[in-house]
């Protein structure tokens, strides 16, 4: 957008835009998100910037009234390039909190300086000091929203100290962590955060969805909640656990987040993935009016749709492998079979199966064919052997074919371009609808068309 456009939408203070650019105060020194509710300052002294880090970098602080740490991420972050992506990804779910960046280069098959170069073009910054920028961000949003210790936080944060932690927030932000707090520290097992959208939000149709899938015990809905238990790998080997329930407040564009967490110190990449698996960061305008434009699909839309996704990767495959060619239902009654002898229990939580679970088994109280039950055995045993390895790779197993592939990197990395034209559920509705398409045009949105048909039925 021009400033002009940017001019109009700051004035209007028109959520749809939230998180997409930011406004810097030359007079002030403080950046702010387009919904900010403070008095809108004269244009002369504005400054407009496409991503947070870029303000701080030009010496802005962050707004303590609009939050900027509170913005949905903006699309326009990721660029287009498959290595910068997955960089950011990696970045996002802590990654150089325990490694270098030449680790993190040798991980990404490029060299640190290339990595830097990527950083650069995509977002005027460093790798280190994007990731250090997130850890900022995510500090400050448990600053003013909980009340977790100072140390709790700078763990949670990523940061190896809490001198450390200090000595950054003082240097980037110009501010103390203690005088940023909200809420004196207490004691708690919970930790409760608020999480922003764009609008529109089409909750009753995420929320009816999960619901026809969830699997019980692991998942539970209510009208406007969605909760659910989950691990997530840690450094030393042991998965770390907890769950959470996410509450929706329309009025509020956002969900309010309760979490409880065995290792404080995986809070941010967790918090990153019910982001992920809510869809929260969708420019969900952008996609919509593609989709809009669509011959003969315009009067079906369903206006701010998004992509549910699962908890990782490998749930999402299994979730696939037992739905092949069966219903729904069928297939959740074979994924709640599989949790109910195989999932693991941590107290009164019931954790749905890791790849190791399901080594040394044969999967005999799943009724159906022994070479579908093998298929599940394969990828469990790839899965531990390269965990890290694309699902493209998944098809050298026998029984597991594109559609498969495609529907777990749709659900488990929420890939937003994949259509699954070949799914008898979009055939069908097709058909009932009388639509013709070429999924092509709704590129790179094509898994956003799949979930629209798929909502038709």
């Amino acid at each position: 957008m021009d400033n002009t456009l940017y001019q109009q939408v700051r004035l209007s203070r028109d959520a749809r835009f939230d998180g997409q650019f930011f406004i810097a105060v030359k007079t002030t020194g403080i950046f702010c998100r387009p919904i900010c509710p403070a008095p809108p300052p004269k244009e002369c002294n504005v400054e407009y910037f496409t991503t947070s880090v870029a303000a701080v970098n030009h010496g802005y602080r962050p707004c303590l009234r609009c939050r900027p740490d509170a913005a949905p991420d903006s699309f326009a972050w990721k660029g287009k390039n498959t290595s910068f992506e997955r960089a950011l990804n990696l970045i996002n779910e802590g990654a150089l909190t325990s490694q270098s960046i030449s680790q993190l280069s040798d991980r990404l098959g490029i060299s640190s300086r290339y990595l830097n170069t990527l950083f650069q073009e995509n977002l005027g910054t460093s790798a280190k000091n994007y990731a250090q920028h997130q850890q900022l961000m995510f500090a400050k949003s448990l600053l003013q929203q909980t009340s977790m210790s100072i140390t709790q936080i700078a763990f949670a944060a990523g940061f190896n100290s809490l001198r450390r932690f200090n000595d950054c927030f003082q240097t980037k932000l110009k501010l103390t962590p203690s005088s940023m707090r909200k809420n004196k520290a207490v004691a708690t097992n919970t930790i409760t955060l608020f999480l922003s959208y764009r609008p529109p939000y089409a909750w009753s149709q995420l929320r009816d969805f999960l619901k026809h899938r969830a699997i019980s015990p692991i998942e539970w809905l209510d009208t406007n909640s969605y909760g659910r238990s989950f691990t997530w790998p840690s450094d030393n080997g042991d998965d770390i656990h907890g769950q959470f329930i996410a509450t929706h407040i329309e009025d509020k564009n956002g969900f309010e987040v309760n979490i409880s967490i065995s290792d404080i110190t995986y809070l941010m990449p967790v918090v990153r993935n019910i982001r992920r698996i809510l869809d929260l960061d969708a420019a969900i305008e952008n996609i919509d009016k593609q989709l809009i434009a669509l011959d003969g699909f315009n009067e079906k839309i369903c206006l701010g749709l998004r992509l549910p996704g699962t908890w990782n990767l490998f749930e999402a495959g299994i979730r696939a492998i037992l739905g092949q060619q069966i219903s729904v239902a069928g297939a959740l009654k074979l994924v709640a079979t599989l949790v109910k002898h195989y999932g693991t229990k941590q107290g009164d939580l019931t954790l749905f199966p890791l790849p190791k679970d399901l080594l040394n088994s044969d999967l005999s109280e799943l009724k159906m064919p022994a070479a579908r039950r093998a298929t599940l055995l394969n990828l469990a045993q790839f899965m531990v052997e390269k965990p890290q390895a694309s699902p493209d790779e998944w098809l050298q197993l026998k029984g597991i074919g594109p559609w498969t592939i495609d529907y777990a990197k749709m659900r488990g990395l929420s890939n937003p371009n994949i259509w699954l034209g070949g799914d008898l559920g979009i055939k069908k509705a097709l058909t009932q609808q009388g639509v013709e398409l070429t999924p092509e045009d709704a590129s790179p949105w094509q898994s956003y068309l799949t979930f629209q048909v798929w909502n038709l039925l």
